[in-house]
């Protein structure tokens, strides 16, 4: 076979590996999502996606069903295999003792404990390997656990929904529903896919929210439904001053994290509700949100979904801790009297944050665009 004909063939192989590991998009957290095909000539002899931590990886899946076809097989697996124990055997062992002859990663794998030496051990043992095939990708895939790996930090996401002319609540705070029952599946799908969910004190006491995945507005199959309510996210409260009470809808939903800037001396009430007190103060007696997000990591944290009013998101985006803004834009006009999209006073064109719009498509009646912050302009 050619070398044009082999890059062909283990693109679409890998292709199908990198469709596998999305079946994971909303259960694997902590780990990354991970599909792997297994091969013998042009054909598939054996499939597998990690499901769930502490289960077998996809390469294990993907032997059990090839068998004794994996000897001097081809195994295509979108995150190199790893070499260490952690809750599972290292899984370039499992490809050495099923006797693969060649494994095609589709990316390095970036957590130190690995690194490259689960490739290494394989080439050492007499294994011809191969990475980069389709690793934009695959690094598509994994957004939190490549950010968090390489930099401590989660992959943060802020949601926002508005009207056309920009506002996201009325005067009196009044936001539900700017946006129709599309939109908010989209959203149940992003909390559902999320390691935490994140918000405010005004978003919880004047929406009454509780952050929640509900299965009924997934808008997934039985089977993705079931997965995607098999293990919920971290519901975060930023309370600096503690302003929402103990009985608020948000703490019946089940636990929680709520920080703030100085504990209580009588923690009693939040025990009670099953809520754990963080205090993280910063500057400005606001919540040190930079040492937040390294605390969400630390914890095993890869995304992290913000949905909250202006200032807390106003704050994050300030504060350059966004990396991906989800706008959900209703058709309808809601005054200039209604509150703003962030809380981001600017006096000059020039201090306005660029962005670049990666994603735009219609969800129902509204729109949801996906924009990434922008390179700095030249000066």
């Amino acid at each position: 076979m050619n070398s044009v004909t082999q890059d062909a063939v283990d693109r679409r192989f890998m292709a199908r590996a990198l469709e596998l590991a999305r079946q994971g998009l909303y259960s694997t957290h902590p780990n990354p999502r991970v599909g792997c095909v297994i091969t013998r000539g042009d054909e598939t002899v054996g499939e597998g996606w990690h499901v769930r931590a502490g289960e077998p990886h996809a390469e294990v899946h993907a032997l059990r069903q090839a068998g004794e076809a994996a000897r001097g097989a081809t195994a295509y697996v979108t995150l190199e295999p790893c070499s260490h124990h952690g809750r599972t055997p290292p899984c370039a062992d499992a490809l050495l003792a099923a006797g693969v002859g060649r494994v095609v990663a589709a990316m390095q794998d970036p957590n130190p404990q690995v690194a490259g030496q689960g490739l290494a051990r394989l080439a050492a043992a007499g294994v011809t390997v191969q990475a980069g095939v389709l690793e934009a990708e695959a690094r598509a895939i994994n957004p939190g656990f490549i950010k968090r790996m390489e930099q401590g930090l989660p992959f943060v996401r802020v949601k926002l929904a508005m009207s056309l002319d920009g506002r996201t609540a009325m005067a009196n705070g009044e936001s539900q529903w700017i946006t129709g029952p599309d939109a908010r599946r989209a959203v149940q799908r992003l909390r559902a896919r999320s390691s935490v969910v994140l918000t405010g004190a005004d978003t919880v006491m004047v929406d009454a929210a509780r952050l929640t995945v509900r299965a009924a507005e997934l808008g997934l199959s039985p089977a993705a439904t079931a997965l995607a309510t098999s293990q919920s996210p971290l519901r975060v409260l930023v309370d600096g001053r503690l302003r929402v009470p103990a009985t608020a809808p948000f703490f019946a939903a089940g636990p929680s994290l709520v920080v703030c800037t100085q504990p209580p001396t009588d923690t009693s009430a939040y025990q009670a509700v099953n809520a754990e007190l963080l205090a993280l103060p910063g500057s400005g007696g606001q919540v040190d949100l930079p040492q937040l997000l390294r605390e969400l990591a630390r914890r095993g944290a890869n995304e992290v979904l913000v949905e909250a009013g202006p200032r807390l998101a106003g704050a994050f985006a300030q504060a350059g801790l966004v990396d991906e803004y989800h706008v959900f834009m209703a058709a309808l006009f809601m005054g200039s009297s209604a509150r703003p999209l962030l809380d981001w006073p600017l006096a000059h064109m020039a201090e306005a944050p660029a962005l670049k719009i990666v994603h735009m498509r219609a969800v129902g009646d509204d729109w949801q665009v996906i924009a990434v912050p922008a390179p700095a302009r030249p000066v």
